[in-house]
């Protein structure tokens, strides 16, 4: 059974980092293109960062220069370092694989941006 289970949100101000981790079981995570997504309140969920197996990257436009995705293989866990917080950027963070398997969704990790 695959669980991926998300955690390290928080509130923060404007300007501050969170540092979310993404932890894989069940799936060998570093065989996949691992993502992470987030979804505001009223509006659909988006991809905002990828990492191919091979440690490729791709970001949403929004996040570009602000957020970096990486993994440790070892730990098959998956980070999504954000810095430079806006309060655009608040909402509910979920890792899946790219592209998601429905199931695999787990709880997310609230992120609010706000002073």
């Amino acid at each position: 059974q695959v669980q991926l289970v998300e955690s390290g949100g928080g509130l923060v101000q404007p300007g501050g980092s969170l540092r979310l981790s993404c932890v894989a079981s069940g799936i060998i995570s570093s065989l996949y293109i691992m993502g992470w997504y987030r979804q505001a309140p009223g509006k659909q969920r988006e991809l905002v960062a990828s990492i191919s197996s091979g440690g490729s990257t791709n970001y949403a436009d929004s996040v570009k220069g602000r957020f970096t995705i990486s993994r440790d293989n070892a730990k098959n866990t998956v980070y999504l370092q954000m810095n430079s917080l806006k309060p655009d950027d608040t909402a509910v963070y979920y890792c899946n694989t790219r592209p998601p398997v429905a199931k695999y969704w787990g709880q997310g990790t609230q992120v609010t941006v706000s002073s």
